[in-house]
């Protein structure tokens, strides 16, 4: 079984943010990159399919040389090759062609991406490349099983789960839950010795047009002070709570 892993290279939640350019660009500088969690669950439970049932592993990004170091840490977490579409990332309309793309050419059997990444959550690129290459598709997978050609997955739905059966060639939009945290692998200095060795294929990009352009960036308003209510006062309260905080 052939496996592409789909790897964001995304700030680390704990980083600060800035825009440079009128809050038209974002400012890298001094920021700490990590490997999309969503993607690192999925990353996971392919080497959970490498281990039991002898699968091959590809890792691939969209983005410039700056994503390497991400690659090469799947590398070292156990994925076989890598590969680079060396283009920008406008929105998920490019980012899916340029994976469907790499993809038609593969053959893969099984593409693994995360629901969503956490830097711009859009959600749209696994659904989007599933329907660029005419695979099934289920997101929001928590759990999945394959079995020769078919696949069993289980996804969240609103108030329970879902249990699906399928057909490979198969994309999945994954999330926590596909492996416990617990459960994630940290590179070790065997597998990061062994990553400098093995294949990081970068691509020039096909061309194709983006359907969004981001006009600008807005960071959240800092939070208020916090109003102390005495617990007798409940006038008050009513008060500051339909016209400061306007929730009722």
């Amino acid at each position: 079984m052939k496996i592409l892993v789909c790897i964001s290279h995304v700030p680390d939640t704990t980083s600060k943010i800035n825009f440079t350019e009128g809050d038209s660009k974002f400012d890298s500088n001094g920021v700490q990159f990590v490997i999309n969690p969503n993607d690192e669950f999925g990353l996971t439970r392919a080497m959970w399919f490498k281990e039991k049932q002898n699968a091959s592993i590809d890792v691939i990004s969209v983005g410039g040389p700056e994503t390497e170091p991400t690659l090469r840490k799947a590398l070292a977490i156990g994925a076989d090759a890598a590969i680079r579409v060396n283009a920008s990332t406008p929105d998920g309309l490019s980012v899916a062609t340029h994976l469907a793309d790499v993809a038609k050419k593969g053959n893969y059997d099984l593409i693994i991406a995360g629901r969503e990444s956490i830097d711009y959550n859009g959600g749209m690129v696994p659904g989007m490349l599933a329907a660029m290459l005419n695979a099934n598709f289920v997101t929001n997978c928590i759990s999945l099983e394959i079995e020769g050609t078919t696949a069993t997955a289980v996804r969240e739905i609103d108030g329970g789960k879902e249990t699906l059966s399928t057909l490979l060639p198969l994309v999945i939009g994954g999330q926590k839950g596909l492996v416990e945290e617990s459960d994630l692998r940290i590179p070790n200095m065997r597998g990061i010795m062994m990553a400098r060795k093995k294949p990081l294929t970068v691509i020039d990009p096909e061309p194709n047009n983006s359907a969004t352009n981001s006009v600008s960036f807005e960071k959240p308003a800092p939070r208020g002070a916090v109003k102390l209510v005495d617990a007798d006062n409940i006038d008050e309260l009513i008060h500051l709570l339909h016209n400061e905080a306007k929730v009722i």
